[in-house]
């Protein structure tokens, strides 16, 4: 037979991969089974490795993935899912998430989502407040819904050690800190999350950053970062300082983004930076969530020698002037007042634009004489679209949501299917089988999951089962908290989460350990 072209054999070899998929017999082991837990029948298996889908049914054992096949109709299961005209996924992995594991373990907002693994203690914050190993039992016996990835957080570290200001640690403290991240890491931390732009962790400096990346990379750990500063003119300087670190330890750079940086050029030449630490043998990667406004403390807008260190209360007295101008320059820069959208009370829902008419004075005023650098938090519209969706686009880049179950921002309720239905199916920016791989096969290789990400044989059983078309995001900024809809069956270690779109009360998640 003669090929006529390139596109022709692809065709063929397509159409052969999904319809035509292999028919291995059960294997031994299984045949003698007379019900198995969990048999998924006649989906279109995406298997979060990027590679094309096909058609096949899936046996699952306990919490795992025991085959991946043809199946005789005769064989029976506790569970049977008939997945006909859906397709069968891993489960989603946020590769930066937030939330309280102990205080609120179901996370239905990831969950309807098809999430079934989240990366907690981010942006240098993690809360086991010292205590690693009695966080890690509390975890363990809470049981959360989902699977939980729990990296140690730099800033905490600084806190533990009472040193949160200083630019120069002693040795001292420099030896309390890298002995506590060692602690952490043997315990199964996945690595070491950096708040750059945040106190405490923006007076750190080169020397304790290396030595910490240095600890990181002895367990084979990742490090991650909110870097120093997101502005479009700070990016190279920040993105160079954090990336250096992987000459020690894979780095990650979270929830990448340019703040007032527009256009598909200039995200070309934010991932040429990746590229050029790639190039000397670094790994690095990033995370993007599909939504063009930020959200964090309203600090972020304020000058360094406004925030704590510093008195606020003296500074408002002493340098009244040029803080105002500071503060109208910076929100001018930041698209204005109205690209300030309040999430917390009592001024949530109102953007800055809104209570400058509400309370009738300038906003550089309330902000300085009503808020304060510590007095809210708030989503910042300040992303361009086609920055925004080429760096989305860039093999370097996964998936994460940047949420939480609380907070008033749509991305903790929609980022994930956001990425089907908006970038997918409405807007094709991707094939269906390459976000579903940013979204579980290749997040799971980057931070070191071994057994998940993957539909396959041996690998955990975390599972999603959805119509692609039928995928809709409920939540946006005036509704934060709607629940995405779509998701039919989620499955969590081999149980179900949540079964004909509706949520199962039993909780199945793990807290994960490094191994």
């Amino acid at each position: 037979m003669k090929w006529k072209s390139t596109a022709a054999r692809l065709v063929v070899i397509g159409a052969c991969m999904l319809g035509c998929a292999p028919k291995p017999s059960l294997p031994e082991n299984l045949r003698a089974i007379e019900k198995f837990d969990v048999i998924i029948r006649n989906g279109r298996i995406i298997d979060g490795s990027g590679q094309p889908a096909f058609a096949s049914s899936i046996i699952i054992q306990a919490d795992t993935i025991a085959y991946i096949g043809q199946l005789d109709s005769t064989r029976a299961a506790i569970v049977e899912i008939d997945a006909r005209g859906k397709v069968v996924s891993p489960g989603f992995i946020d590769a930066h998430a937030h939330g309280d594991p102990i205080k609120t373990p179901q996370f239905y907002n990831f969950l309807a989502q098809g999430v079934t693994t989240i990366c907690l203690g981010q942006d240098g914050s993690s809360d086991s407040k010292g205590e690693f190993g009695a966080w890690q039992a509390s975890v363990d016996s809470v049981r959360p819904a989902l699977n939980i990835a729990p990296f140690t957080g730099h800033g905490s570290l600084r806190m533990e050690i009472e040193i949160p200001f200083e630019e120069e640690l002693s040795e001292a403290d420099m030896a309390m800190m890298a002995a506590e991240l060692d602690h952490q890491l043997q315990l199964g931390s996945f690595g070491l999350t950096m708040g750059l732009e945040y106190v405490p962790g923006r007076y750190s400096g080169e020397r304790e950053l290396q030595a910490l990346a240095k600890i990181v990379g002895s367990y084979h750990g990742v490090l991650m970062a909110h870097i120093r500063n997101e502005d479009n003119d700070k990016l190279e300087a920040s993105l160079d300082e954090f990336l250096g670190l992987g000459q020690w330890a894979p780095v990650h750079v979270s929830h990448l983004k340019s703040v007032y940086g527009e256009g598909t050029k200039r995200a070309l030449e934010i991932t040429s930076i990746l590229t050029k630490y790639e190039t000397l043998g670094y790994r690095v990667s990033a995370d993007v969530y599909p939504y063009m406004a930020s959200f964090t403390g309203i600090g972020i807008v304020f000058p360094d020698w406004a925030i704590p260190p510093a008195n606020f209360n003296l500074v408002k007295k002493a340098r009244r002037g040029e803080l105002e101008e500071f503060l109208r320059n910076k929100i001018a820069q930041r698209n204005g007042p109205a690209a300030t959208l309040f999430g917390t009370a009592p001024y949530a829902g109102k953007t800055l634009a809104d209570l400058e008419k509400e309370l009738d004075k300038p906003f550089e005023d309330i902000l300085i004489d009503d808020i304060g650098p510590r007095g809210a938090s708030a989503a910042y519209f300040v992303m361009n679209d086609s920055l925004q969706i080429a760096l989305m686009k860039s093999d370097y880049v996964v998936v994460s949501s940047d949420g939480s179950p609380g907070m008033r921002h749509p991305r903790g309720y929609g980022s994930f299917g956001k990425m089907i239905e908006t970038y997918t199916i409405q807007g094709e920016y991707f094939r269906l089988e390459q976000v579903v791989h940013k979204m579980s096969g290749q997040t799971a290789e980057i931070i070191g999951l071994k057994d998940r990400g993957l539909l396959k044989v041996g690998y955990k059983a975390d599972v999603a089962i959805f119509d692609p078309a039928k995928i809709k995001v409920k939540a946006d900024f005036q509704h934060p908290h709607h629940l995405t809809e779509g998701f039919d069956f989620v499955l969590v270690n081999g149980k179900l989460a949540r079964s004909n779109g509706e949520f199962v009360e039993s909780r199945n998640g793990k807290l994960l350990r490094r191994e």
